[in-house]
């Protein structure tokens, strides 16, 4: 805990003697042409400007979503609006729209199963988990029915991940609080877990991620507003406490034994396999855009966030995160050598 301390101490107050809290309209309303640094020690990147690019130059439409990366490095990000799921190339161009049918997806994830890749998006707006193959035809359904009832039903269906067997596991984070573990073929095996404050419980099972970090593989929970992080066992059987003193944490990505965390009140964390933070990227110094929905995209600086909802890693260690807005926003955080 005290390292915790000292360490949001030091790097807070780098950040605030770079970003004094404040209006920052002028700075932010520069069309800045340069990378932006951001981070620390051996986490360092450059935000990238302007990365997201589309032809029509209108906007991506509102992001309340996730990110997943394919094995060629294309870019998959879920969106609110009508562009759906947008593909990106490494360099921010976009290249197309898919699943018209799947806008307001929740969290997003890619597998690679029996040499084809699929996402997997927690479909919040249709209370619904899909499987799609990667032009975003639908191949797996799974969603609540008098013939397959699903406890507390699926309104509040936040996160999906998947485990090595092809177990789906999903967390309904805005309603019960319950997680499940479906078969391959969609068919509920158990639920687990109950909303509240105590060690066992969760308030906001915002996120779930497989965590492969360990000798025995880890489902790790985004427990958001107990503002901390769980493991549990792949049977659902809580294993402890991996991180607390969070800001509203929404979802994770790995690389290597670190952990990415999306904070959804305005930074994103960087936490080492014992759970303890090692840097902090894009921490807002102006609260009033902390989770901020409206926030215009031009009084958000280069290298600052302000709602971290959806990040992923890609194979190289950079790092793409989905701050949620109501405009649509997406930042590359390229890592430095």
């Amino acid at each position: 805990m005290r390292l915790y301390t000292l360490l949001a101490a030091t790097l807070l107050a780098t950040s605030a003697s770079s970003h004094p809290i404040g209006d920052h309209s002028h700075e932010a309303r520069e069309t800045i042409q340069h990378p932006t640094l951001v981070g620390n020690g051996q986490n360092q990147y450059r935000a990238i400007p302007n990365w997201a690019k589309f032809e029509d130059n209108k906007p991506i439409g509102a992001t309340h979503g996730g990110i997943a990366i394919d094995a060629s490095g294309k870019v998959y990000m879920s969106t609110n609006g009508e562009r759906s799921i947008c593909v990106f190339d490494t360099d921010g161009n976009f290249i197309r729209s898919i699943a018209p049918d799947c806008s307001g997806i929740h969290s997003l994830m890619i597998r690679e199963e029996n040499g084809e890749e699929f996402l997997y998006g927690a479909h919040l707006t249709a209370q619904r988990i899909v499987k799609l193959d990667l032009e975003g035809n639908i191949v797996l359904e799974i969603k609540h029915s008098d013939d397959s009832p699903i406890p507390g039903s699926f309104k509040g269906l936040t996160a999906v991940t998947v485990l090595p067997d092809g177990k789906i596991v999903a967390a309904i984070g805005y309603g019960s609080n319950f997680l499940h573990i479906f078969s391959p073929e969609g068919e509920l095996l158990k639920t687990f877990g109950r909303k509240g404050t105590g060690y066992d419980e969760t308030h906001t099972c915002h996120g779930i991620s497989l965590d492969t970090r360990y000798d025995e593989l880890r489902l790790l929970v985004s427990d958001r507003e107990n503002r901390r992080l769980k493991h549990y066992t792949l049977e659902g059987e809580m294993i402890g406490v991996y991180s607390t003193h969070l800001r509203r944490p929404c979802a994770v990505s790995f690389f290597g034994e670190l952990c990415a965390v999306a904070e959804l009140q305005g930074r994103v964390t960087i936490l080492d396999k014992n759970g303890t933070p090692v840097a902090f990227l894009g921490d807002n110094p102006n609260p009033k855009q902390w989770a901020a929905f409206k926030t215009p995209l031009e009084d958000i600086p280069l290298g600052i966030f302000t709602a971290p909802h959806g990040l992923s890693y890609d194979k190289h260690g950079n790092l793409y995160v989905q701050d949620w807005n109501a405009t649509g926003r997406v930042t590359k955080l390229e890592k430095l050598k």
